[in-house]
């Protein structure tokens, strides 16, 4: 039951059907201006419209300044903002705002980041919508936007220059989110920068060129997830105790190394690709091709794997499943090109019994049915005592029930080995590369892999 104040506060004729009981207008102030401030910002500017109280709650509660999505052109949304932060008194949740033609309103983005309604801002995003060339070291960014430091949450900045020396006097005591994309930085800077964050949770970087001769070395005891797609020679995850989650970007990197020295919480590890670049390193084993290069000591705390796979290689992936032998969740991503038949069983006959196959998600992508395919998949269906679902994300095949039928015969789904699986089949044409993060904020999805088109 929704109900709505009506222009004396109170609630429209659908009260007296609920026996006249206004259940909004009971709240505090202090809850309701939360409500306000998480509210989309022309939702949260609209509400002082219904009655003089809520304008009174828009101006008392933090503001959320959101504009990513207006579809406003830029006139009409630079004076919308100024006009906005020269009503709203402050503080600020949020600032979000989609920046072009920066260089002639440098002074004007200047002066709203310096704007006392932002004062103790805890979440920054500046991004240039550029529809041309655009040189990045061109794009500075302003030193106000750095006032925050001391009270800012969330920051995503993307198509920047951020200048050396800029950020090594500076604390950013509760920052758990950081995403850079597309930005000009030094390594020695983003070093400075993490180091500045005590507490961060997840680090987005995303197509930063940082030199093809560079090193980067992420040390953080607080670090969560981490994503990146980075031009360097080599990426060390050299310290990171809390890191559970590390996701690879970009499919084709002439990055050389990714070293895992220490990071002994990782438990989702995505996505490994089929190319030389990078090897993968965990300890002592070495991965590279979806091939283990050298195994010493299984990676034991890794229980959700992503991989491309485009000829779905099943003698590839069982060894490669050796090497994460506690893995519980496998995403692969593959084609429609006929690869290896994947006849499992006059290979396996002996070795089944004694593999240890702890899989309870498996998921497919681009799947078409074609008989490598099928073939590849009745090995787990057959032999995955453990398997909870079965995912088939196909993409332009009919998913009528003839198409399934066929499948359910193909599969021998009557002969699970697992009681309890289900499986799934999937039309949604999603972004076929793993994982689907684009912002910082996804890195704290559960299951970044999961296709919500």
């Amino acid at each position: 039951m929704h109900l709505l104040p009506s222009a004396s506060g109170a609630t429209t004729s659908g009260q007296e059907e609920d026996g006249g009981v206004d259940y909004i207008s009971r709240l505090p102030d202090a809850i309701l201006g939360e409500i306000i401030s998480l509210l989309p910002t022309k939702a949260g500017v609209r509400t002082q419209t219904l009655a003089s109280r809520w304008r009174r709650l828009w101006l008392s509660a933090p503001l959320n300044l959101d504009l990513s999505d207006t579809g406003v052109y830029w006139e009409a949304l630079s004076s919308l903002i100024s006009v906005i932060l020269g009503t709203h008194p402050g503080p600020s949740r949020r600032f979000s705002i989609p920046l072009r033609d920066l260089k002639c309103s440098a002074m004007t983005i200047d002066a709203w980041l310096r704007s006392p309604a932002l004062d103790n801002l805890q979440e920054l995003n500046l991004e240039i919508q550029s529809y041309g060339h655009c040189c990045m070291a061109e794009w500075l960014l302003p030193a106000s936007a750095f006032r925050f430091s001391a009270t800012l949450r969330v920051v995503s900045i993307s198509k920047f220059h951020i200048v050396d020396g800029m950020v090594e006097a500076l604390r950013f005591p509760q920052l758990t989110h950081l995403g850079l994309e597309q930005v000009e930085v030094s390594d020695g800077s983003l070093h400075s920068i993490i180091a500045c964050c005590p507490v961060i949770e997840c680090l987005l970087l995303k197509d930063i060129n940082f030199g093809y001769d560079m090193s980067l070395r992420i040390n953080s005891p607080s670090l969560i997830s981490f994503g990146f797609d980075v031009f360097l020679r080599e990426l060390i995850i050299e310290d990171a105790p809390s890191l559970k989650s590390m996701f690879q970007l970009r499919k084709h990197s002439i990055m050389e190394h990714v070293l895992v020295s220490s990071a002994p919480n990782l438990e989702i590890v995505g996505s490994i690709y089929e190319s030389d670049y990078p090897k993968f390193k965990f300890g002592d084993t070495a991965i590279q091709k979806l091939r283990a290069v050298t195994f010493t000591t299984a990676v034991s705390s890794v229980k959700t794997l992503a991989i491309d796979n485009d000829k779905l290689n099943l003698d590839l992936v069982i060894d490669l499943m050796q090497c994460f032998p506690r893995l519980e969740n496998l995403y692969i991503n593959t084609s429609n090109v006929p690869g290896e038949k994947n006849l499992w069983r006059r290979k396996y006959p002996a070795q089944i019994k004694y593999l240890d196959i702890r899989l309870k998600t498996i998921v497919l992508t681009n799947y078409r049915g074609i008989k490598s395919q099928a073939s590849f998949a009745t090995f787990f269906i057959l032999n995955a005592k453990m398997l909870q679902v079965m995912r088939f994300e196909g993409g332009p095949y009919k998913d009528d029930a003839e198409f399934i039928a066929r499948q359910q015969r193909l599969l021998q789904l009557e002969k699970r080995a697992s009681r309890r699986a289900r499986f799934e089949f999937s039309t949604s044409i999603c972004h076929r590369d793993l994982p689907h993060i684009k912002h910082v904020h996804d890195l704290s999805k559960a299951d970044p892999f999961k296709c919500i088109c």
